[in-house]
């Protein structure tokens, strides 16, 4: 029975406890104990309906529940928080006697700060998020770099994750956005959907109008598997984009070649358990002595990519932790490419911290991002 599964089961545990204790610390009667389950039921509702029983979003309402979903997983998230802050600073203030007047104010009025400071604080998060991405510019020095290549320009897009949150008009700026920078080259490093494409082609399409034509290349990332990787594969190629799957393409430019490599996601193994990232194949070795592009969607593929040979790789993915905490849970698991340019061996790195949101519309120590990368010969 799926309602028994240990992902449901711990979910169902997590959300009971949360409940509980927000519910024991900031309510005191029962009809605000359940006006506070609400938010709750709504978070426990979309991974248990949509996710373990797989239901698929048809409807206006089904992307509604989406949206109302994680905007409350953006509120609870700083409701508990704040609310964690406050206990301590009342547990603090029984074991330090001078601080007993801090302690009776926060007894007194704490739940009302609460519930103050975390809307304002999911409001600012949330205009963060969806007021568009603000442009990174991004140097990147290449030892013997082809004097050709000087100068040349990536303009990289990741983690749009158009679905319930982010629809055509983001789309479209972020398009207007790229084409304003000039690129040489366009890298889109997956991530870029959160639904299947009969309900979200009409959102992707201002991604036809991105220039330069046929410089303009794809990798998937894992959400776009669980979206339908085949269909979409064939989406984006309709729109003029170049889906790289373990795959090259070689550009020229000042007389000069370099190659662009994309690799699919580890996320493959869900539709085909035989197929892997493989920088290897997208590196091209027969070409000699060029300078490598390497777009793979999860920055963990970067030993990969050095041992292929590549010079760059282009990644998203972790969205820099997206707002607080996570911004430090994220560096536990993706160190040392988590966000930012860094580099493995001899390899450059850049990790965006995505252009878009996933889940929770918020960002709160980070901000979505539009990356402009040049080329330069080291010094």
């Amino acid at each position: 029975m799926r309602l028994l599964s240990p992902f449901v089961v711990v979910l169902s545990a997590i959300v009971a406890a949360t409940y509980a204790y927000a519910a024991w610390r900031l309510t005191s009667t029962t009809s605000a104990r359940w006006l506070l389950a609400i938010p709750f039921v709504l978070i426990w509702i979309v991974p248990v309906v949509y996710w373990v029983y797989d239901r698929e979003s048809r409807s206006k309402v089904d992307e509604l529940l989406h949206a109302a979903s994680y905007l409350c997983m953006g509120w609870l998230n700083f409701l508990i928080l704040l609310l964690l802050a406050r206990d301590g600073l009342l547990g603090l203030s029984l074991l330090i006697p001078s601080a007993a007047p801090v302690g009776r104010f926060l007894e007194d009025t704490g739940a009302t700060l609460v519930f103050f400071g975390s809307f304002v604080a999911v409001g600012a998060a949330a205009l963060a998020a969806l007021r568009g991405p603000r442009v990174v510019r991004v140097t990147i020095p290449v030892e013997g770099l082809d004097p050709g290549l000087e100068g040349l320009r990536i303009v990289q897009i990741t983690d749009l994750h158009v679905g319930p949150t982010i629809g055509r008009r983001y789309v479209r700026r972020v398009v207007r956005m790229t084409n304003e920078l000039a690129p040489d080259v366009i890298a889109l490093t997956g991530d870029i959907v959160d639904g299947p494409v009969h309900r979200l082609a009409h959102h992707v399409e201002p991604l036809a109008d991105l220039a330069p034509r046929g410089r303009a290349f794809l990798v998937l990332g894992n959400h776009d598997y669980y979206s339908g990787a085949e269909p979409w594969t064939a989406h984006f190629k309709a729109l003029g984009l170049e889906v790289l799957l373990n795959e090259h393409a070689a550009i020229e430019r000042g007389g000069a070649r370099m190659i662009v490599g994309g690799v699919v996601d580890p996320a493959v193994r869900l539709v085909d358990p035989h197929q892997s990232p493989r920088p290897d194949l997208a590196a091209a070795p027969e070409a000699g002595r060029v300078f490598r592009l390497l777009l793979a969607h999860n920055p963990k593929l970067a030993q990969l990519g050095q041992e292929a040979g590549f010079d760059l790789q282009l990644s998203g993915h972790t969205h820099a932790g997206q707002f607080f905490p996570w911004t430090l849970a994220v560096q536990l698991v993706h160190a040392p490419h988590v966000a930012g340019l860094t580099r493995r061996g001899r390899m450059w790195v850049y990790v965006s911290a995505g252009t878009g949101s996933w889940g929770p519309p918020v960002r709160f120590g980070t901000e979505p991002e539009l990356t402009l990368l040049e080329l330069v010969a080291a010094r």
